[in-house]
């Protein structure tokens, strides 16, 4: 049974403001990096297409850089976004700030470094 973390009001709305504008801020980055798919919500890596064209070699082989960039990218920048919109929906559920591998509430110093921490410190490797 996961332990109740008391977050006094006022913490916990300057944590959810925190995690909207990092939310917001990771949208604008995943936008500039790639597309979302729009059958599952996910988010793939993309570069900028010569559609229509004749292809230059240069310009393919730029092309594919980018992507090679920007792959690893979006897939770091939608982990991120995943655990701040997870962190969100447990703030609405009422169970934010608990540890996912303990069970044991979070440091408040903890959440207001990383609003988005799914665990204790110690822990942070498990998961």
């Amino acid at each position: 049974m996961a332990h109740v973390q008391k977050i006094a009001q006022a913490d916990l709305e300057e944590l959810r403001e925190k995690l909207e504008v990092e939310k917001e801020n990771l949208e604008e980055e995943l936008a500039g990096h790639g597309r979302v798919q729009t059958d599952t919500g996910d988010w793939q890596g993309a570069s900028t297409g010569f559609e229509g064209e004749e292809a230059d070699p240069n310009d393919v082989a730029d092309q594919i850089e980018e992507l090679a960039t920007n792959v690893p990218l979006v897939e770091e920048l939608e982990d991120r976004h995943r655990d701040v919109v997870d962190a969100l929906e447990k703030m609405d559920e009422g169970v934010y700030g608990i540890c996912e591998v303990s069970n044991e509430p979070i440091p408040l110093e903890r959440l207001k470094a990383n609003p988005s921490a799914r665990t204790l410190i110690e822990h942070a490797e498990e998961l």
